[in-house]
């Protein structure tokens, strides 16, 4: 009950996985060659609706979000760029590169100690990506990467539910919780894994191969049968 059928001609590839998996860089990457070869492409992040963006990223930086109005307020600033970003670019025929979709919710909402049943339902009748990519590390190769660029964020390293002092020692504790539930969502609903250990370029290379490959079957299922004298 969570997807909604809903009939558009456009593309919807989601990019998921934790911080520092490196989700966004092949998003880019995706992007850039899809528009190298003519689509119309449109990007959309998590947490980035103009109308709640400021208000999440101030409660954030005063540490004043519980787990449910964590949940409640990303669960709004998603609804909002579905409706007014997503869907309209969809029902025009676009390609939608989404970084991080529903699953991001329900996966961190579930290892701040949400039943997956609420958190579900904070994500009822949404467009059912066509494409999900999960992108696959080991919570120390994700923790270098953020610490290599900056410095750690109090909920993302989930100090708000692990109570530690130590952003990483937190992050270690609380990124593998929210990888058990997208390993959950995975068994569900088919995430295609992509080796986030791997080179950028080998990467690139399996999201490109997996997306022509799709494309071929889709163009193969909705062509019509010959018919022979």
């Amino acid at each position: 009950m969570m997807f909604a059928e809903e009939g558009d001609p456009g593309l919807l590839v989601a990019f998921e996985g934790v911080d520092g998996s490196g989700k966004t860089t092949q998003r880019k990457l995706l992007k850039a060659w899809l528009e190298d070869n003519g689509e119309e492409v449109v990007s959309t992040k998590w947490n980035s609706s103009p109308l709640f963006k400021g208000l999440i990223r101030a409660k954030k930086a005063a540490h004043l979000l519980n787990p449910v109005s964590y949940a409640v307020l990303h669960a709004a600033d998603f609804r909002y760029r579905l409706e007014t970003v997503i869907r309209p670019a969809l029902s025009q025929g676009k390609i939608v590169l989404a970084d991080r979709y529903v699953f991001t919710g329900i996966a961190r909402d579930v290892a701040r100690g949400m039943t997956r049943d609420r958190a579900r339902s904070l994500y009822f009748s949404v467009r059912k990506p066509n494409l999900v990519f999960y992108f696959s590390a080991h919570p120390l190769t994700t923790a270098q990467r953020i610490a290599a660029s900056r410095e750690m964020k109090f909920y993302e390293a989930g100090q708000d539910v692990t109570g530690l002092p130590d952003p990483l020692e937190s992050y270690l504790r609380f990124a593998p919780a929210v990888m058990r539930e997208y390993m959950q969502l995975h068994r569900e609903f088919g995430f295609i894994i992509v080796n986030a250990e791997q080179p950028i370029c080998e990467q690139h290379r399996f999201i490109r191969n997996t997306y022509e490959q799709y494309l071929t079957t889709l163009t193969s299922k909705f062509q019509p049968n010959a018919i022979f004298a």
